[in-house]
């Protein structure tokens, strides 16, 4: 599987995505992945940035807002009209348009900064992404990514559960075996029946590597590696949503900040 593959799967999934997650149904991205992001993300105000993946532009709005100078891509055409209608509604002078992340139509050394909200995971070949982030980013600019931790989550994996159903602990296999693994169907946990009735469910290309080869791509492109997060749901964040607690038994997501040498 291409990453040309992988696009059309995502825009097929992007009307659905869009409807749903303007609802307040991506409640981990809402209550956990965003919030922890932005929480160890340096000042931004005045800087130009970069944001890869950026969907129907939830997360390069809220960049903006904190005074960066935004510029934001998607392979998917429909995420992109949405993140555009949005710009028209509310103007936070960002610039959407359809591109390749591991083709990025920029020059080098153009960005101050480049943001991946959980898309590097969803890519064929990240490395490329992550050889272009590179090249576009400033001496002394940063690149910050959240992804599912591969540690915990390699599919395939399940949950363990004790007598009463209640999750214990995560049992993984095959954590060595790289690459494409499934096409996993799916939708956000909070749907509403009558919705999920209606709905087609999304249908997202699942690839795996191993935490090394997370970190061992970043140090080949060049990269210095900054800061590494693994976020864990608070007790306010477990009140709201009940199911966020079992980011309190492993690790589910992983926040890299890694940073371009100065020339």
């Amino acid at each position: 599987m291409d990453d040309r593959e992988v696009g059309r799967y995502w825009e097929e999934n992007a009307e659905t995505w869009t409807k749903l997650s303007r609802m307040g149904m991506d409640v981990t991205r809402d209550n956990l992945n965003t919030p922890a992001l932005l929480s160890i993300l340096p000042n931004v105000k005045g800087l130009t940035g970069l944001d890869i993946g950026c969907g129907e532009g939830h997360n390069t709005r809220l960049l903006a807002k904190q005074g960066a100078k935004m510029t934001a891509i998607d392979i998917s055409k429909t995420f992109i009209r949405h993140a555009k209608e949005k710009e028209e509604e509310e103007s936070l002078g960002i610039t959407y348009q359809v591109a390749n992340a591991v083709q990025l139509p920029f020059e080098d050394q153009h960005f101050d900064f480049a943001a991946a909200f959980m898309s590097l995971m969803d890519m064929a070949e990240p490395w490329r992404a992550i050889k272009e982030a590179y090249r576009v980013l400033k001496p002394g600019g940063f690149f910050q990514f959240s992804i599912i931790h591969p540690c915990f989550t390699s599919p395939p994996s399940k949950w363990v559960e004790d007598q009463k159903d209640n999750h214990i602990a995560r049992q993984c296999w095959d954590y060595f075996k790289e690459g494409f693994v499934e096409i996993e169907e799916w939708i956000f946990f909070l749907t509403p029946p009558e919705l999920k009735k209606k709905l087609k469910k999304f249908r997202v290309p699942r690839f795996h590597f191993t935490f090394a080869s997370w970190l061992n791509h970043l140090i080949n492109t060049g990269f210095i590696i900054e800061r590494l997060h693994e976020p864990v749901a608070s007790d306010e964040m477990v009140k709201r949503c009940p199911f966020l607690a079992d980011t309190r038994i492993i690790a589910q997501y992983l926040i890299v900040r890694c940073r371009k040498p100065e020339a």
